[in-house]
Order: C-alpha cells, then structure tokens, then sequence
C-alpha cells in the first residue's frame, strides 16, 4: 500500500536563544532531511512584524530552499497577495520557475499576515484593486498571455512568467477563498492550523462552487 503524499509547512520559527541567521539555516536543513523521507512539497509562509518568525520574504527563502534541494517542490503558503502587485509576483516566481522548472508551487493568501499598520506601511495602496481580481490577473501573467489596457493599446508582459504556468493554489483558512478556488477552478489548500472547525464548510462551499 502506497503511502499518502507528504508536505511540510514551515514559517521558519525563530527559537528561544537564536537569530533570524540561524532559522533560515534550519529551514533549509529541514527542507533537506524531508526530501531525503521522500516527502513531496515545502511550503514557506509570510509574515510581517513577527518577532518569533523569520518567513517575512518568501520569494527569496523558496530559491535558496529550492537550490539546497533536489526535488522536492517548493512554494509559498502563502503569498499574501494584498501587499504586492500581480506582475511583481509573477515576475518573481517566473524567474524561480525558470531557475528550477516543475519545481515551484505559487500559493496565494488573502490575509494581511501582520497587523494593520504593519500592512499598511507593506502597501499603502492596499485595497485599489480587490483580491479576486488581482488573482485573475495574475494567472493571466503566468497561464495566459499577459494583461492589456480596456482599449488594448498597451500591453504588460510578466518576463520571466509568462507560460511558465507556475501551479497557483488558493490558500484559506475561512470560506471566502474557498468559494473563489471552486468558481475559477483552482486548487485550494485550507489552513487547518489557524481554523480548523471551517474545514468542513470550506471544502463544502468548493463541491458546490465546481
């Protein structure tokens, strides 16, 4: 019998006594000994204005993971999309596809991961453009063929993105994002470590949404 497939989901803790230095030393040691067990995915998470976590870039931590790594995949759970613009973030994991091909996973937050003044100081525009929106956008940089102006007359490009097709999971831990993953037909990955008595409704609100 054949054994479930396995993920780690790291936030790259600081423990008691030790720097920031040293919890990303640990990530990536975990990340080599989980592959070595044969699992198949680390996911990095985002936080900002955490004293206890050193996870706040991501982006930067699935690259040296990814290089300290064989194949196992690596990815983001999640890329809190609020504090960035879709072609930044398509930009930056169309490079690591292209560094590390059929190796990277895009997961896709909704949440601050901080607190409010700490978001805000992250992106003072936050809510000029609504989540939904701006996860169609994205996927139109990594899965189609770029965004355009209403009258078309300028275009915008994700280089390195664009056809790359990174793999993009919602990530939630309430039923919001699990309705949208349903209506687009995205994968979506519950939280179960924030909210676990929303599992069930979540998972519900995707069935019904397909």
């Amino acid at each position: 019998m054949s054994l479930p497939a396995l993920s780690v989901l790291d936030p790259a803790p600081i423990l008691e006594g030790q720097t920031a230095q040293q919890a990303l030393e640990n990530t990536l040691d975990l990340a080599q000994a989980v592959e070595r067990l044969g699992f198949k995915r680390f996911w990095l998470a985002e936080h900002h204005n955490w004293q206890g976590m050193a996870s706040s870039a991501s982006s930067l931590i699935i690259g040296r993971v990814a290089a300290g790594t064989n194949s196992i995949r690596v990815g983001s759970a999640a890329t809190l999309l609020s504090h960035y613009s879709p072609l930044s973030i398509a930009e930056q994991f169309g490079v690591l596809a292209s560094y590390f091909p059929d190796r990277i996973d895009l997961g896709l937050g909704r949440a601050p991961g901080a607190d409010r003044f700490t978001a805000q100081l992250l992106n003072p525009a936050q809510g000029a453009t609504d989540y939904p929106e701006k996860v169609n956008q994205l996927r139109a940089l990594l899965h189609g063929t770029g965004l355009s102006t209403a009258d078309g007359r300028m275009q915008f490009h994700a280089i390195p993105g664009e056809g790359t097709k990174v793999p993009m999971w919602l990530h939630g831990s309430g039923t919001f994002s699990a309705q949208l993953a349903g209506q687009a037909g995205l994968p979506f990955v519950f939280a179960g470590h924030f909210a676990p008595v929303n599992m069930a409704v979540a998972l519900e609100l995707i069935a019904i949404a397909l």
